[in-house]
Order: structure tokens, then C-alpha cells, then sequence
């Protein structure tokens, strides 16, 4: 069904082109929005607008951050331990490992992982920030960097990569464990997970 607006069906196709949004999801957004007062419009519109003038990156651990705050609040925090950095493929790793609370080292955004068939290399992320926070002259101290990228093969292309760029360095790489979630039940976990939990199996 088209609209008899082609300034509505304008906005339908704005937001379908937002990932995991459908046509209908963005019908009914668009709709939402036509309904909506207009200083709550206005309030998104500056909000989205805000989203590319004012957020940036930070210049230390790539995460983003506003302008104006760089380096960001987690590499200026205090009580930060400063010897450990856990490297992400994006900012979103950063959120869910700051929402579970335990993780109380310093983060490194790549941006990306290497993917020869689509054409990004090394270069094409944050490899070369990472290696000069980690250089023995740094004032920053680090002792232990933490892999957490995606058990896909160009995560592992990418840890792999990354560990042999460190390990020269002397510094001590290691990568999260993988294996089953919590509340899972054992007979629907696929064989990779089941053979990586028992080999990242620990004392109780």
C-alpha cells in the first residue's frame, strides 16, 4: 500500500533503510511521527542531527565519545586498571561489557575486523593505535590485552593477527571464554560451542 503523501512515503523509506526495519515497522513509524506534537519531533530531529555533528571519536581508545570530551569518560575514569585493555570489534561490545559491571579495565575499538574478501585489511582498522598504547615506552603501563571479538572467522583472523603483533612485546594476550549460556540446555548448543566450553573448562 502507498501513501497518498509522497511526503509521508518519503519518510517510510528513510526508515526502512535503518537495519531490522521493514517496511511496515517503518509505516508505523512514520505514522507514530505524523501523530506525534511537534516539539517531540523536534526534539528527534536535533537529536539525529546532534547523532553527526557532535559525537566523535576518542583519540585514545577509539571509542566514541562527544566533542569536547577527549579522551572519553572510561579512559579518564579513576580506579580504572590501566595495566589491561580488552580489544571490540565496535562500540556496542563496550556497552554490553560495561553493563554487566565486572570489567573494570580500559577498551580498544578496531572498528572492524579483517576481512580480506571484502577488502579491509589491517590498516583498514584501529590495529595501529592499539600497537602504540601498548609499546614498551608507554606511559600507560599495559600488561594484559584481552581479545573479545566474535567467534566468526574473521574474528579470529583478526585475534590471531593481533596476538602475533603482541606477543614480541611481551605483553600477556588472552581471549575471553567461550561456551554456553546461562539457562541453555545442552542438547540445542551446537558442537563448536560445546567443544570450546570443554576446553575452557576451570575448577569449581
Amino acid at each position: 500500500m502507498r501513501y497518498t503523501s509522497g511526503t509521508i512515503e518519503s519518510l517510510i523509506e528513510e526508515f526502512a533503510k535503518l537495519p531490522g526495519i521493514g517496511r511496515k515497522t517503518a509505516q508505523r513509524l512514520a505514522m507514530h511521527i505524523l501523530h506525534e506534537r511537534r516539539p517531540e519531533v523536534e526534539k528527534l530531529a536535533t537529536a539525529l542531527i546532534d547523532v553527526k555533528d557532535k559525537v566523535t571519536r576518542c583519540t585514545v581508545c577509539q571509542n566514541i565519545t562527544d566533542l569536547g570530551t577527549d579522551p572519553c569518560t572510561i579512559c579518564t575514569a579513576q580506579g580504572r586498571d590501566r595495566t589491561v585493555i580488552c580489544v571490540v570489534e565496535s562500540p556496542t561490545e563496550v556497552l554490553a561489557f560495561e553493563k554487566t559491571g565486572h570489567y573494570k579495565g580500559l577498551y580498544h575499538v578496531l572498528h572492524g575486523v579483517i576481512s580480506p574478501l571484502d577488502g579491509v585489511g589491517p590498516d583498514d582498522i584501529k590495529v595501529r593505535e592499539l600497537i602504540v598504547r601498548i609499546r614498551p615506552d608507554h606511559e600507560q603501563g599495559v600488561k594484559e590485552v584481552v581479545l573479545a571479538l566474535n567467534p566468526t572467522v574473521e574474528g579470529e583472523t583478526t585475534s590471531l593477527y593481533i596476538s602475533k603483533l603482541l606477543k614480541p612485546l611481551g605483553i600477556n594476550v588472552t581471549r575471553i571464554a567461550r561456551g554456553i549460556p546461562v539457562g541453555a540446555e545442552l542438547e540445542f548448543i551446537d558442537e563448536a560451542t560445546l567443544a570450546r566450553a570443554m576446553e575452557g573448562r576451570s575448577a569449581i
